[in-house]
């Protein structure tokens, strides 16, 4: 029988009811007849039998007639000192010999727990292998991570218990491979937390156990009906708390005080990382994945390195960094920064992606240092950092204010991660193709505005780690997949490029719904055409006047100052320690674009032929503002910040001749100097040209000959509209000198919807006049001093090369989607955005303004409990009486109060309001001097022959067919070089094949035979085309650059 069972437990055939009944009765005559042996035999054993408790498997479960009844005090699982006769039989004594059982269901479903057979202890016909037990515990301290190879699933149900931090990099084994128990794991635990010693595994008449003990699931019986409704209440914990209540699961941090050994008088800590981040890592190798570091900087950014501090990438074998990429923010939101980070992190799994590249592959993320720089501790968003804490680069807990008494300006976190945050907050890891990535957390201790940022990126950071290229990217930029790998690949192919620029798209939203919003697709407009028309034109010349701080990169080498330390970085710091009347206010107002001053610096600067680059492969998106106020704050800094730079460039051109530049390089920058000069008398007088531009063309409709509508009906809306016009300026001066966009928004808005409407009638009649000129068979139509002339032809000739450009660099789209809505808010740019901008020239705000410190020289009153306070006041009558002979006498004798002296905040305000003051009289003047004098020179009724009409349509027709000339020249350059490149790659993979060459090491070979056909010999130089995008080629062509090819990389 014995035997019968065991083969029906070794085969995990369920037993019924029936049968283990059967099988008790046979083990109770196999019971008996061992009793009646023993009786027999009379002989003494070593091991007493006892015969007061039945004869019983202690695998078995007690059957209800051979109960034994036994006291409360007996009941406890504790090992007997008397064996069971079962154990004696077969094997020596154990634990488990009187372990209680629980009996088994009585469903015929049910199928026990079936313990394999031990494979080093012998078999024992007393001891079935059936066990109706609870399953052994796990010996494993943690879950095994991987099931059958592939990762295990938890649930809410069972959370798999995180696997031991820091075990060595053992990996752990299954339990199936596990035989025995290794007790060294096992730790003592109480068996039951009752007062009593009953034991929870015996089921005992007239008790029941509580309904929070861990014994509550052995009843039989459910809870509805052994627990009364009274019951049920009388359990019932109170009601529920008021107010927000702590998230479950959640527990403040411990916070234990620990001695620290500082490194160099500086607080330096190496703290692991979370348990569930670590988890899930695929690389635990180094102490760059496994622990993050912190350290408190008690230093300003220029002393960092003298100071000793020192990163990640300077200690123990020191990387080269040859990206260094900086990401600026305030207080956005963590989406804006995972969709920067984000992009990011794709763009360092490009670089990793190019196996073929001499500078990049496998391990090419060991050259890229991403750094993140918060300005303000209180003005980051804490979602934000929520979002860093995510990604293993931030901590709680562990930052301090003070070391030694020494002030912390910022708090740098370092740590490599391996995961990335999507937009959707989704994490992205190893099977996303996202790499490690070396990142670098700045916190600054206060807001210093994000020229002090930029100064810890390239004083601090840049001087330790001593990048090839830095790489600027705002919060909420998202690069494109291989933006920066352009970037890049414009400083390695053309040594003598100092900075380039990206091109920046406007935000279109899902499904390009943003363009529904008038000011989106306005802004959308203008970035195109910015960036087909404004920057190719500035990269032929060499000189882009500006690189955006959204998407731009520099040469490190190039921004260093010289020996004397002038140069382009000391200039453009400059701006952060400007105050009071040191700052006159138009350098105060020329380093609200400091990017501007940067690159004037980096094309300046003496004895050196720098160049800038426009690169519009490198693509970057950003959010634009959708509303007023915002939208007119951030023009406001832009369109002073780019008008005085304009100035000061064109006062400082001569320095260009201190340059190295070649001849033809300064005789273009010279030309692009006059361009910006006519561009920057355009600006000036902007407001005039588009009143009057409104007065000649609607004005022509008031003439009965052209009235479209009859009745003198053109005559009088043209008389409103001019009205409405001039009172729109005039309140435009007025919202403008007192109020904030966010507070007159409203204002604002409703001017913006008059100028349009004024917009919208004077297209109207250009429109009539042009169909009414073709219509009329008098009318001349040749190329003279006619309306066909001066204003069709010139007209179309402005839209006609809008729409030619954008077809020629493949993307018209913003020409059907948002033109029109650039035209409609053109004259708000003009009369809202201008007129804003120069009446808010005083408002320089640079650093952090003084807080409003209250003062703390009257004493508190402080009180122990709610009505009573503690305070000190004079209380003999000696003190007060003193006081007041005091003020009689001081009344008396008219004693001098000395004036308080003027603070230099105030000076610098009074200041700045004046210059801006007079600079406002003088640029409202000129502008209303010119449209006096040109309006009461010329009727508003005839445009034929309008002198001043045609020479504004003219001009502008002018700048847009010169700006179309060097876009076309920097398509044409960019089409050479794809073709030259591709037809060297080409030539480069049939002289491997022939020579069986594994490197690329081909310049040599361009320089002998292939170069010189297309007659760039040596006798001419190429540096002059450097600004272009063909000047990777040419550069590296050129003859001393022999010896190495950057084809490939």
């Amino acid at each position: 029988m014995s035997s019968v069972n065991s083969r029906a437990a070794a085969l995990g055939v369920p037993m019924t009811p029936s049968e283990v009944g059967k099988q008790r009765a046979a083990e109770a005559d196999i019971h008996d007849f061992l009793r009646e042996a023993g009786d027999a035999l009379n002989t003494s054993t070593t091991h007493a039998i006892d015969w007061t408790a039945p004869l019983q498997d202690p695998d078995l479960p007690l059957h209800p007639s051979r109960r034994h009844q036994e006291p409360a005090s007996s009941r406890m699982y504790q090992p007997q000192h008397a064996p069971s006769s079962a154990s004696g039989l077969s094997r020596t004594p154990s634990l488990m010999d009187n372990a209680p059982a629980m009996p088994p269901p009585l469903d015929d479903d049910y199928v026990p727990y079936r313990r394999p057979l031990s494979p080093d202890r012998p078999y024992s016909p007393t001891r079935t292998s059936v066990d109706y037990s609870r399953p052994p515990a796990s010996v494993n301290s943690y879950e095994p991570y991987d099931l059958h190879g592939t990762p295990r699933p938890g649930s809410p149900e069972r959370p798999l218990p995180p696997q031991p931090l820091f075990h060595g990099g053992a990996r752990p084994t299954s339990r199936d491979s596990e035989r025995t128990m290794d007790m060294s794991d096992m730790r003592s635990m109480p068996m039951h937390d009752h007062d009593h010693d009953d034991d929870p595994f015996t089921e005992v008449d007239g008790e029941r156990p509580d309904l929070r003990s861990r014994d509550s699931y052995m009843t039989d019986d459910t809870y509805t009906d052994v627990y009364t409704e009274a019951d049920e209440k009388a359990e019932h914990y109170g009601p529920a708390p008021d107010g927000a209540q702590a998230r479950r699961g959640a527990r403040n941090a411990v916070m234990t005080k620990k001695e620290v050994r500082l490194i160099n008088g500086e607080l330096i800590l190496e703290c692991k990382i979370p348990t569930i981040l670590y988890s899930f890592l695929p690389r635990r190798d180094d102490i760059e994945f496994t622990h993050m570091r912190y350290t408190a900087v008690t230093c300003d950014p220029d002393d960092f390195v003298d100071r000793g501090y020192k990163l990640r990438q300077n200690i123990g074998n020191p990387r080269e960094t040859e990206v260094f990429i900086a990401i600026t923010m305030y207080n956005e939101n963590e989406i804006d920064f995972t969709r920067t980070m984000h992009g990011v992190m794709q763009n360092i799994s490009h670089f990793c992606s190019r196996m073929k590249s001499r500078t990049w592959g496998k391990d090419g993320w060991q050259k890229i240092v991403v750094c993140i720089i918060a300005d303000g501790r209180g003005k980051v968003h804490p979602r934000t950092l929520d979002a860093i804490a995510a990604m293993g680069c931030f901590q709680e807990g562990i930052a301090k204010n003070h070391v030694n008494q020494k002030e912390v300006t910022a708090h740098v976190y370092e740590y490599t991660t391996q995961v990335s945050l999507d937009s959707d907050l989704k994490f992205k890891g190893a099977e996303k193709g996202i790499v490690p990535c070396q990142m670098i957390f700045c916190l600054k201790e206060r807001n210093t505005k994000k020229l002090n940022s930029h100064r810890w990126f390239f004083n601090a950071f840049g001087r330790a780690l001593n990048p090839n290229v830095c790489i600027l990217l705002d919060v909420g930029t998202k690069p494109g997949p291989k933006a920066l790998y352009h970037l890049w690949k414009a400083f390695d192919t053309d040594s003598s490029v100092a900075g380039a620029a990206g091109e920046i798209k406007a935000g279109k939203g899902k499904a390009w719904l943003g363009l529904l919003n008038p000011l989106v697709a306005s802004q959308n407009f203008e970035y195109k055409m910015s960036n087909i028309l404004d920057k190719p034109l500035e990269s032929v010349f060499g000189y882009i006047t500006v690189l955006p701080g959204a998407l731009s990169a520099y040469r490190y080498h190039a921004l260093q100052n010289d020996h004397t330390g002038h140069g382009p970085l000391s200039q453009y710091f400059k701006g952060e320690t400007l105050h009071g009347q040191d700052a006159d206010v138009f350098t105060a107002n020329m380093y609200l674009a400091e990017d501007r001053i940067l690159c004037w610096e980096l094309v300046a600067k003496r004895s050196e032929q720098w160049v800038l680059k426009y690169v519009k492969a490198a693509t970057g998106e950003t959010d634009v503002p959708d509303a007023v106020p915002e939208f007119i704050s951030q023009r406001r800094r832009w369109l002073n910040g780019a008008f005085f730079a304009a100035v000061y460039s064109l006062l400082h051109f001569k320095q260009v001749w201190a340059t190295d530049h070649t001849i033809w390089r300064k005789i273009l920058l010279h030309i692009e100097f006059v361009y910006q000069f006519v561009q920057l008398l355009f600006t000036f007088f902007s407001l005039a040209n588009f009143y009057l531009t409104f007065y000649f063309v609607a004005g022509s409709l008031s003439d009965p000959q052209m009235d479209p509508f009859g009745h003198n009906i053109g005559k009088y809306i043209f008389f409103i509209l001019r009205y409405t016009c001039t009172l729109l300026i005039c309140m435009q001066f007025i919202l403008s000198m007192g109020n904030r966009p966010q507070g007159a928004k409203k204002m604002f808005f409703w001017s913006m919807v008059m100028y349009g409407i004024i917009m919208a009638y004077t297209t109207f009649a250009s429109f009539y006049i042009v169909i009414v000129q073709l219509k009329d068979p008098k009318a001349e139509k040749s190329i003279g001093n006619n309306v066909f002339t001066n204003l069709i032809i010139s007209t179309a000739t402005t839209i006609g090369l809008y729409f030619l450009m954008s077809f020629m660099y493949l993307d018209p789209w913003h020409m059907f989607t948002s033109s029109a809505q650039y035209f409609a808010l053109l004259p708000s740019y003009i009369a809202t955005l201008q007129v804003y901008a120069f009446c808010n020239t005083h408002d320089i705000t640079w650093g952090t303004k003084g807080d409003n410190v209250a003062k703390t020289d009257l004493g508190d009153a402080r009180g122990k409990t709610k009505n009573v306070v503690e305070l000190e006041m004079p209380s003999e009558q000696l003190d007060i009486d003193s006081g007041y002979d005091e003020a009689l006498r001081n009344l008396r004798d008219r004693v001098e109060v000395p004036e308080t002296p003027i603070s230099e905040s105030q000076q610098q305000e009074d200041y700045y309001r004046a210059v801006r003051t007079y600079m406002v009289v003088i640029w409202m003047i000129s502008n209303a001097i010119l449209a006096m004098t040109v309006s009461e020179a010329y009727s508003d009724r005839k445009v034929t022959n309008n002198f001043y009409l045609t020479f504004i349509l003219w001009a502008v027709a002018a700048l847009a067919f010169f700006r179309a000339i060097g876009s076309t020249t920097f398509l044409v350059i960019n089409s050479i070089q794809a073709i030259m490149e591709t037809k060297l790659k080409w030539q480069d993979k049939i002289d491997d094949k022939k020579s069986n060459r594994t490197g690329l090491g081909g310049g040599r070979k361009y320089g002998r035979n292939k170069w010189w056909k297309f007659g760039f010999g040596g006798g001419v130089s190429s540096s002059w085309f450097s600004g272009s995008t063909i000047s990777s080629k040419l550069s590296s062509m050129a003859p001393s650059n022999w010896g190495g090819s950057s084809v490939g990389r």
